[in-house]
């Protein structure tokens, strides 16, 4: 379904559960593009750190490589999630583009995955209770107060609570703040921002990163269904190279 269709579910009291893809089914999708011809296969993989669907991944591409010997097929964990993994994906598409062979683009990956930098703030605290990132008292509380947490992701790949910001105007200039502490050269960056169907909010930290940083290049999307069921609707986040995370 849609994000906006997703998101006003969410909001209208459904709930929605995650779960990971089988070995199987990823040992079926390599050897179908095997069959097309394909003969270089790069599978960039969602987070470790946040599902098992990687280790699957990892474990089919053994399986068909001993079985299908002149081909290639590697794989990356990239550490990432939402729009994070997305940009690492653009860049291997642009580093494709631009001539460079599967091993190089891999490496690329490899060498850049961990400066790949995830912060975001949720609106609503409860969708992290359902999920394990904070307590229950915590939930309450922090809603009572209008607390909005500032996460990020750490080298392991887990979503970490790093700050707690009183009202959400003042957790989005965060976001702005952490890309100007840590961004390397943001004028010259494409940045994606995810979000849980807010857009008032994306347009508002757009601008704060525009009108400060430079930016012109920005891409917009709605946080996925996966990660949007763990942090609900009101999700914001941006992503951009830094030095590290």
């Amino acid at each position: 379904m849609s994000g906006e269709e997703f998101y006003r579910r969410l909001r209208n009291g459904s709930f929605s559960v995650t779960s990971q893809i089988n070995p199987e089914a990823f040992i079926e999708e390599y050897e179908r593009l095997i069959k097309e011809g394909q003969k270089e296969i790069l599978y960039i993989g969602f987070s470790s750190g946040l599902s098992g669907t990687y280790g699957s991944g990892k474990m089919a591409a053994e399986t068909v490589s001993k079985k299908y010997p002149d081909s290639k097929i590697f794989t990356v964990d990239t550490l990432s999630a939402s729009l994070g993994y997305g940009l690492l994906i653009d860049y291997a598409i642009r580093h494709r583009d631009s001539g460079k062979s599967i091993e190089q683009v891999r490496d690329w990956l490899e060498e850049n995955k961990l400066k790949m930098n995830h912060w975001f703030t949720v609106d609503d605290l409860h969708f992290l209770e359902r999920g394990g990132r904070v307590s229950a008292s915590s939930a309450w509380f922090g809603s009572a107060l209008n607390i909005k947490p500032v996460m990020n992701m750490d080298d392991a790949g887990h979503l970490i609570p790093r700050e707690k910001i009183m009202g959400r105007n003042k957790a989005i200039k965060r976001l702005y703040e952490k890309m100007k502490e840590m961004a390397v050269e943001p004028q010259n960056q494409r940045i994606f921002i995810s979000h849980g169907d807010c857009m008032e909010d994306v347009e508002k930290l757009e601008k704060l990163i525009h009108d400060n940083l430079g930016v012109n290049d920005f891409t917009v999307n709605y946080v996925g269904n996966v990660i949007g069921s763990h942090t609900g609707p009101g999700v914001l986040a941006l992503f951009f190279l830094g030095n590290h995370r």
